[in-house]
């Protein structure tokens, strides 16, 4: 028997198959929502996935506004950043977060969810979050998924 015919494949940057996902976020839980969503930017979802690559698809969220939080989480969360001076510590809250901008709470949760490396920015680059139904991919034809389908 010859061992060498089997041989485990790694995708590269160029053989990874990556294509367009649409997912709506109205009435689904953020952190639901957003380990999902990381699952198929990394391409944890594929049978071809490679941990150091970014085998993983773009991914559209629509309907941002509409995502839920469970719980007092709305007004209890607390997103911290900083300034970059002395005494620089701002805190804000979701609620705050999505009179102002909305799809931003989709990103900051999606985005602790992928690697704290440059892997991690090349994937958070593919995911494109919108505030409605409308969006500019359409040229890509996105092939939309329902999460409750995935399991």
């Amino acid at each position: 028997m010859d061992t060498l015919s089997y041989k485990t494949i790694s995708v590269n940057k160029m053989t990874a198959e990556k294509e367009w996902i649409l997912i709506d976020a109205e009435g689904e839980t953020l952190g639901r929502l957003a380990s999902a969503v990381a699952k198929m930017l990394r391409g944890k979802n594929k049978t071809s996935f490679t941990p150091h690559v970014d085998c993983g698809d773009n991914v559209i969220v629509i309907n941002a506004e509409k995502v839920q939080l469970t719980g007092n989480k709305l007004t209890d969360k607390q997103y911290v950043r900083h300034t970059g001076y002395p005494g620089g510590q701002r805190f804000t809250n979701p609620f705050n977060l999505f009179k102002s901008k909305p799809e931003s709470v989709i990103e900051k949760a999606v985005k602790g969810m992928l690697p704290k490396n440059k892997l991690g920015s090349a994937l958070y680059r593919n995911l494109h979050v919108v505030v409605g139904p409308n969006h500019k991919y359409e040229a890509q034809k996105p092939r939309e998924i329902k999460l409750n389908s995935i399991k």
